[in-house]
């Protein structure tokens, strides 16, 4: 069952599933997906990605991509194509979402508002993903895990043993 509402597709399953979201895996062509936080909003995710913030190579540039959202029991329940819309500084989207978007950034280095000015002075892309077609879901979704070795990234450290200060006896 597909309803048209304001020129979107979308279902029961990926309404209620964007209403919860608070991370969202997308991936752009046929990339690999990315684990992004997001702001629902309007049945649509907003996804800031830039200089200081998240990193979704492609995605502010892109006008389609595949989300991906989990249930509340953590696993993957659907995967829809997105029509992703970016929000341009100094329109009326932009001075609506924005702040939106700002007020829910966990760890935000300064209050919302800095934070607004300067993802429109650094160039950070505000991108709306709207459902876009039919969603994959149930039996429609891979059986298997998809899990990937971690990609590389400058945060990552390579593990060391744990200092031991005495001897440890094995029995």
């Amino acid at each position: 069952m597909t309803d048209e509402l304001d020129g979107r597709e979308t279902t029961p399953l990926v309404d209620e599933a964007v209403k919860k979201a608070a991370v969202c895996w997308v991936s752009v062509a046929d990339g690999p997906a990315y684990g992004l936080w997001c702001l629902p909003l309007d049945g649509a995710l907003l996804v800031v990605t830039g200089p200081g913030e998240q990193s979704a190579p492609g995605l502010a540039d892109a006008t389609e991509a595949r989300v991906t959202l989990r249930g509340d029991h953590g696993g993957r329940i659907v995967t829809w194509p997105a029509r992703v819309t970016r929000l341009r500084p100094g329109t009326e989207e932009w001075t609506t979402a924005a702040p939106l978007v700002a007020a829910k950034r966990l760890n935000a280095p300064g209050p919302s508002a800095g934070l607004v000015d300067r993802w429109a002075a650094e160039g950070c892309a505000l991108n709306r993903l709207t459902p876009a077609g039919a969603p994959a879901t149930g039996a429609d979704l891979p059986a298997e895990s998809l899990a990937e070795e971690p990609r590389p990234a400058p945060v990552v450290r390579a593990t060391r043993s744990p200092f031991r200060l005495h001897k440890v006896r094995r029995r």
